[in-house]
């Protein structure tokens, strides 16, 4: 088992230290200044014994003649899951040490509720999710050069959208980083790995999530000011959206670095159980996550009123239907699936959410690429005329109507 795979995994037991080392990676590290030491102890000591000394990787075994037997209490490092009480022997045989017993999750009171994780498992959530991240990234740069490239398309809706899928990629980019970073080489012993530059990836990863969910924000903020009508002066409500999407995230993010430079500068900055300052970064997060769902269900009771029969108007129907359409595709995109997760302690069911969060999530991208690009009746429409006018002009004829645009409006 090593040591890259245990930091999410032992939360339900693991005791808050002191030290400037995160928990997790503190039992790791004693484990082995206790094997440091029995190996000396070790090369100390003459070979003239029946049982030499040993290291049996959780406890230092000194030597013995035949017929006696060792006690030993539950090594310290036991401790880290509540109970290092008890106490472990091994008889010395003519043929050497004997098993130790009663066993050491009997006698230190480890029971089966403490996790063991697979190699394997993670193995299968890093391969869902890197397929996931980059077929998205593909489908997404593929929607961004389409609404730039059509000039009939650019509209602040768009503009927006792009945003929106930009953040998605960036996402996707900074998860490669992180992992090209962090888990270059399974030899890598993350509770000592503190480089620059994984630090520098992780707090990139943090700034894209963050940008990710404030883009969604906008997305609802912007559909609830169509709604309400209050949506005229767009350019200025564009800086301003930009300003919320990108430069929100830079403030808190920056705050974030400064508190983990000065306050808690351990490992790679990746691990955030149980630390106070990762509320810097979460918080944001879980105001935009519970702002949307607000937005979206204000949006909903705006919708219902409009789509009253005896108050709309036939001028408006199609376009308050067109809004509810948009409106029922982006409950997951809101972030209301999160609300579950984000006001739940980190530790809480660590396969659920790893499932939720990297597989499903990972995905998430070629969702909106598909509904919000690809599946939109006026991109559909401009790549069908676009490809109609370049065989009509291949063939010397100039399709009626070709000039001029399809959209009336900025939205």
């Amino acid at each position: 088992m090593t040591p890259s795979i245990l930091p999410k995994l032992w939360q339900n037991g693991l005791r808050t230290t002191k030290s400037s080392l995160h928990p997790d990676c503190e039992y790791i590290l004693q484990l082995e200044r206790e094997e440091r030491h029995c190996l000396q102890y070790i090369a100390e000591h003459d070979n003239n014994h029946s049982c030499l000394p040993f290291w049996d990787s959780v406890v230092c075994w000194p030597y013995a003649a035949v017929g006696e037997m060792i006690n030993t209490t539950c090594p310290a490092v036991f401790s880290f899951w509540g109970n290092n009480t008890g106490a472990v022997s091994r008889n010395c045989t003519s043929i050497g040490w004997s098993r130790p017993f009663p066993p050491y999750h009997t006698a230190c009171s480890v029971g089966d509720d403490v996790p063991i994780p697979e190699d394997s498992y993670f193995a299968t959530v890093k391969l869902i999710y890197t397929i996931g991240y980059g077929t998205s990234l593909v489908f997404l740069f593929i929607a961004v050069v389409i609404l730039l490239l059509f000039r009939r398309l650019h509209c602040a809706r768009n503009y927006i959208h792009i945003q929106l899928f930009v953040t998605f990629m960036l996402k996707a980019v900074a998860v490669f980083i992180k992992d090209a970073t962090l888990f270059a080489s399974d030899d890598t012993n993350h509770c000592t790995l503190s480089t620059a530059a994984c630090k520098a990836s992780v707090a990139f990863c943090h700034y894209c999530v963050m940008t990710n969910f404030f883009w969604l924000l906008v997305e609802a903020l912007y559909l609830n000011s169509l709604l309400l009508s209050s949506f005229h002066h767009y350019r200025r409500c564009l800086w301003g959206f930009g300003l919320l999407g990108w430069g929100v995230p830079i403030i808190f993010t920056v705050i974030w670095i400064g508190s983990r430079v000065c306050f808690e500068d351990t490992e790679c900055w990746d691990i955030n159980e149980d630390s106070p300052y990762w509320w810097i970064v979460k918080g944001p997060i879980v105001v935009s996550i519970g702002v949307n769902f607000i937005l979206f269900l204000n949006i909903i009771k705006i919708l219902i009123q409009k789509l009253n029969p005896r108050l709309i108007q036939f001028n408006n129907s199609d376009h308050y239907r067109r809004l509810t359409k948009s409106t029922l595709l982006l409950i997951p995109l809101f972030g209301t699936p999160y609300m579950v997760f984000n006001f739940l302690p980190d530790y809480f069911n660590v396969s659920v959410r790893l499932w939720f969060e990297l597989c499903m999530g990972s995905f998430q991208g070629l969702i909106v690429a598909i509904l919000y690009c690809f599946l939109n009746e006026e991109v559909q429409k401009e790549i069908h005329m676009r490809w109609l006018r370049w065989q009509d002009n291949s063939n010397g004829v100039v399709l009626p109507g070709a000039k001029g645009s399809q959209m009336d409006t900025h939205f």
